[in-house]
């Protein structure tokens, strides 16, 4: 689907953030993309869209070369979630701001308004079609970013550490909706420093270190690292992974939930 070959990036000439970076995104993959800090996790997903260019290397979408292609037109089948979402946000109403993109693409006001009702019905924001963006709450916004995204029929969906900031339930409605979206078939790219997330919900983690991919593959790979090469990584094993690990017959547990579950089963000789 979206195949990265030999990139090479530095925001200063002869200064290199990034070398021979190569990676394949195949449809429906849940990806988290981690790393210590300054590592990268931002700047690859900005090249992905367009946002930076490669001083070296090629980047493909189905087959096609979008090396050259523009961000307003690589907008048409990914998405991006800014860290900061208040950003990409310049309409009146969050009902126009999500119409902006198929406005854009030319469709009459009849599809543009049967686009934006699904896909605010689709990530449960509808209550707030009329409302002013800026006066939101963090996680809102999020979703009113991911609708837009959708309205342009976007196949991929980058979001950039989307759960920062957030509360304990604004943090599990959003993962809900993204998983939901996922099932749907929708890829989604996800910056994160959560090492719990990156095992609960993930299933492949792409970690940037050391100018190129340092890691890629499934979370339990990752986390039954030692703790010497996690944090070589800029990386900690997640609560739910450790405290599994230590308890051999319990075996690996990617989420707090899995463990209450396996401990109970467990204590009650199921």
């Amino acid at each position: 689907m979206l195949k990265v070959e030999n990139i090479r990036f530095g925001y200063v000439p002869s200064v290199d953030i990034f070398r021979d970076v190569t990676f394949t995104i195949e449809g429906g993959e849940y990806i988290a993309i981690g790393g210590r800090n300054g590592c990268g996790k931002t700047t690859i997903t900005r090249l992905l869209v367009g946002l930076e260019k490669a001083s070296e290397g090629r980047m493909y979408y189905n087959g096609t070369d979008i090396t050259a292609m523009p961000p307003s037109k690589r907008g048409q089948f990914i998405g991006y979630v800014f860290q900061q979402p208040d950003r990409q946000m310049f309409r009146p109403t969050v009902a126009t701001e999500v119409a902006f993109g198929p406005e854009s693409l030319g469709r009459t006001k009849s599809e543009v308004k049967r686009i934006v009702d699904e896909v605010l019905e689709r990530t449960g924001i509808a209550h707030l079609r009329e409302a002013y963006p800026p006066t939101l709450r963090r996680g809102e916004k999020q979703r009113v970013a991911i609708a837009s995204a959708l309205a342009m029929q976007s196949k991929i969906l980058i979001l950039d550490e989307p759960t920062s900031g957030q509360d304990g339930k604004e943090t599990k409605e959003l993962l809900a909706l993204l998983r939901q979206l996922n099932q749907e078939g929708i890829t989604i790219l996800l910056i994160t420093h959560d090492m719990e997330i990156m095992a609960s919900e993930c299933s492949r983690a792409l970690i940037m270190g050391n100018q190129t991919v340092a890691f890629d593959g499934s979370p339990e790979e990752l986390f039954k690292k030692s703790t010497d090469e996690l944090q070589d990584l800029g990386l900690t094993k997640p609560p739910s992974v450790e405290l599994s690990l230590a308890v051999p017959s319990l075996g690996y547990c990617k989420s707090m939930d899995e463990l209450k579950s396996k401990l109970v089963a467990q204590l009650s000789g199921k």
